[in-house]
Order: C-alpha cells, then structure tokens, then sequence
C-alpha cells in the first residue's frame, strides 16, 4: 500500500513539473489608455472642432476604438469632434491586446454658438422691414440676421431692445408683427437663437408703442408711451406698474432682483411688480448702466453733465462726478449715453469718443471716429463697451435716404496713449437699435 502511495505522489510531482514548464505562454498585462484635448479644454461651440489624441501605453502591440455618446466612430489616434446638439457628450476610448481591455472616459460640454459675443440689434423699416441681430463672436466673425437664418422667419417691426436672462433672449419690437414677423415680444434660447414663443400684437394690446424689456424671473418688465407693465411670461397677463409713468425711452437695469428705470430726473425702483421708491438726480438721466460689482452708473445730461456711481442696495449716492466741459447727452436714441468697463465710463459726443476714471474724475477725448472712417456721418444710436476688454463699440451711417446702406460697426482699444481701430464690420447694421454684450448679462 505505501508502494502505490508513493508512486501516485511522484506521478503527481511529474505532472505538476510539467505544467509549470517554460514552454508555456505568459500573457502580457492589459494596456493603459488617457484621452488628451489637443487645445487642453472640455468644452466647444456648436459646430467647432475639439481635436481628442489617443494616448496608448501597452508592452504589446495594442488596437483601439472611439465611441461617442455610445456609437463607434472611425478615427485613429486623433478624433475631430464636432457636434450641433448643445449639451454634454461621453467620449470612450477602448484599447486593447492580448492581455484584455481597457477604457477611459472624457466629457465634452457643447454651448450654443452664440453664448460668448457681441449683439447689434437693427431697427429695420419702420413699416416695411423686420428688425435683424448681428452677432459678432468672441473669435471677431460678424454674421448678419442671425434670427432669420435659425428659425426660417423674422422678428418683429422696429425692434428696439433685447435682455438675457436663465438662458433666454428677449426682443421687444415696437410694431411687432404688423410687417409679417413673429411677434410684439420674441423668447428665444440664448445661446442657439432658437424661437422658443412669441407675444403676438393681439396678446399685448395693451401695450402703446413698447420700447424697453427687462426680466426677472417669470416678470418682463416692458416700457412703453404710458410707463412701465408688468408680464406675467406663463399667464400672459399684463399689468400696469402705478407710478410708473413718466418712464424715458432707453434701457432699464437690474440688479439683484431690482429694475432700475429711467424717469427724467430720477428712476423708478420697481420690485416684484411695484414701485418701491425713487431716485433723485442732479440733472436729466441720460443713461444707466449695472456696473462691474453690481452697482449702478448714471449718467446725466446738462451744463454741467454728471457720472454718478449708486448703491442698488439702499439707492444711496457712492460718488457723484462733475463733467464740466462736454454734456453727456443720449440724443434722439433709446440706448444708454455710457458703458463701461470697471469704473472706466465711456461715451460720446457727436463722433467724438470720451473717457471718465471715476476714481480721478478726470475726462479725457479719445479719439474722433470721423479720423478713422470716411463715411461716419451720423452716429446712430449710443456706444457699447465690453465689460471684459474695455474695448469701445460704435455705430455711425453715412446719412439717410439710401446712404444708411453704407454704415460701419467701429470697435476701438484705448489701453495705449494712441487708440487703435481693432475691426471694423461695414455695411452690416440696419438702423442699429444698440449693441448689446453677452457678458453684461452672466
């Protein structure tokens, strides 16, 4: 019996030897993989390109796949990603050899092509012709009637003023849709310029000649020749704000929930849908802006003009500024006389361009437009300036009749002792309304 035992033991030894022996094979380990963003970044505009490289690591030759939001793609080692569906997608790389698979994950964010940029809102004809929206992007590239180019149809007759506000554009149209477009009050989405509804002229009957809109929340606060009504945007009902009238025609602010309204020598202060006081000014408002730290900077027109910087808080006076030497005068137009970058005020007189340091008082001329272009006959409607840049926005039109074709959009940098004419966009405006900043609305 010990004689079997030990011969099954050495049978056993043998055939363990023989499996461990050298003959076999060993696998290699699986491969590693990372996905690396060509520019670093995770996210891209509608339609660009996100350039994605394949970073394979594998002792062994290895292959590899690319899927997008769970569809294969065919790419080699770089993807061009490209995409018109705003929103997030998953891009999976999987790589693979004889050891097994393995995969990694990285997330790209599309936005609209039109969240980062310039608005320039056209009148239009006042009887014949829609109103249009340029956009110029963040990359300097002006596209003309962007609206119509979206939604295959138009926005309203005479359209004065647009807001942004939780993702949506709102235009306000004085005739709305009595030349064919597509309504009194145009919401779209802000970033894709996709219509989402239209207040038509039968649902804001009420309305007189309306000029001005700014939102909060679910209210739309629209001026007209009476004063200032509140929509209620879900219900549709339209009621007057009492006390309001007497409201200019140029743009409201709001800060922190307040709406802020131009009213001659004072402003409104309306909160959920009243008027909860007045502020009382030194001369006639000619314009009024929400500044960089979410305060208010006024402008008033007179002999002598002023610049006042206004705590929204308390309405109190921070600082008030004596302009002695040029008035600071909105003239026949529905935008603000000033804009501003920090507490650098700018704005003009004629085709002059003016600047005013708030911190020093002083006011200094920039530069005449009238230098730079060679038809800026008329300045049509006020300058703008970008909150990020500084730089200085300006519309002007040769003249009237059919001389108003010939107009340019002026963009111009002061950061230096001579002023530079960074673009000019000729002959794209309409009878341009204002010029409007994405990011004066984050």
């Amino acid at each position: 019996m010990k004689k079997n035992l030990k011969l099954l033991a050495a049978l056993f030894i043998g055939i363990t030897l023989l499996s461990c022996s050298d003959d076999d094979p060993i696998l290699p380990n699986p491969p590693s993989a990372n996905i690396k963003s060509l520019g670093g970044g995770e996210e891209i505009a509608q339609n660009d390109t996100l350039y994605l490289i394949a970073e394979i690591n594998s002792s062994e030759e290895a292959t590899h796949s690319w899927l997008i939001d769970n569809q294969v793609v065919e790419a080699g080692d770089t993807l061009a990603f490209v995409s018109g569906e705003v929103g997030n997608h998953e891009i999976v790389l999987k790589a693979s050899n004889a050891g097994g698979e393995y995969s990694t994950t990285f997330s790209v964010s599309v936005f609209g092509k039109y969240r980062d940029g310039v608005w320039v809102l056209n009148e239009g004809n006042m009887t014949s012709e829609n109103g249009t929206l340029i956009f110029i992007s963040s990359k300097g590239v002006a596209t003309d009637s962007v609206y119509q180019k979206v939604n295959g149809s138009e926005l309203g007759n005479s359209t004065q003023d647009l807001f942004i506000a939780d993702g949506k554009m709102y235009i306000m149209a004085q005739n709305g849709d009595r030349a064919g477009g597509d309504g009194m009050l145009v919401v779209a989405n802000a970033e894709t310029l996709e219509k989402e509804v239209a207040y038509s002229n039968a649902e804001l009957e009420a309305l007189s000649w309306p000029t001005h809109v700014a939102v909060v929340g679910n209210s739309a606060y629209i001026r007209d020749n009476a004063g200032v009504y509140l929509l209620n945007l879900e219900s549709k009902e339209l009621t007057f704000v009492d006390g309001t009238s007497g409201a200019m025609k140029n743009r409201m602010a709001v800060v922190n929930g307040k709406v802020f309204v131009p009213a001659g020598k004072k402003v409104f202060v309306l909160q959920d849908g009243q008027l909860k006081g007045e502020i009382e000014l030194p001369g006639t408002l000619s314009g009024i802006v929400r500044s960089a730290d979410d305060k208010l900077l006024v402008s008033c027109n007179g002999t002598p003009s002023y610049v006042l910087k206004i705590d929204p808080a308390d309405n109190s006076t921070i600082q008030q500024n004596e302009v002695a030497d040029v008035r600071i005068s909105a003239g026949w137009g529905a935008s603000p006389a000033i804009g501003a970058k920090g507490d650098t005020v700018y704005f003009s007189s004629s085709t002059k361009i003016y600047r005013h340091i708030l911190e020093t008082g002083e006011t200094k001329e920039m530069t005449d437009v009238k230098n730079h272009i060679e038809n800026a006959g008329i300045v049509y409607n006020n300058l703008g300036v970008h909150p990020i840049s500084g730089e200085v926005y300006f519309n002007t039109i040769k003249g009237y009749g059919l001389d108003f074709l010939i107009n340019d959009i002026t963009v111009f940098n002061f950061s230096s002792e001579t002023p530079v004419l960074v673009k000019d966009f000729k002959d794209y405006t309409n009878f341009p309304a204002g010029i409007f900043f994405t990011d004066n609305f984050r």
